[in-house]
């Protein structure tokens, strides 16, 4: 320092301004968020809803439609079958007219169950739990 001249100021300290009260990082941005602002992430959230539920669709329809086949396919295979009959109705009749039912009722509860947990699922997610 020479004669007459003042100190020179201190030179003022860098000062790193942060986000207060967020914890982790970015703040959580919730799925529900994204399917009513309807963006590209809430459009994924629902295509996948519906791509799992019409999976599920051709799955249990494929699966009945198989069943359901393979008793003609059973008949002429085994033609003794188509030869029986109970009570004056022949076989082929009874397992077409009765056996079918509870194979679409049990279909129906195979495809309740699953959309139901799919349902959940999407849920859970949309929900974040």
């Amino acid at each position: 320092m020479k004669n007459g001249e003042t100190p020179a100021a201190p030179a003022p300290r860098r000062v790193r301004v942060t986000a207060t009260g967020i914890s982790g990082g970015a703040a959580p941005f919730p799925v529900s968020r994204e399917l009513d602002e309807q963006s590209e992430v809430g459009e994924l959230v629902i295509g996948s809803l519906i791509r799992s539920q019409l999976r599920l669709a051709l799955v249990v329809g494929g699966g009945f439609l198989l069943i359901l086949l393979s008793v003609p396919v059973l008949l002429a295979f085994l033609p003794v079958i188509a030869d029986l009959s109970m009570f004056g109705v022949p076989a082929p009749w009874i397992l077409l007219g009765v056996g079918v039912y509870p194979l679409v009722i049990g279909c129906g509860m195979l495809y309740v169950l699953s959309a139901q947990r799919n349902e959940n699922r999407y849920r859970d997610l949309v929900d974040g739990r």
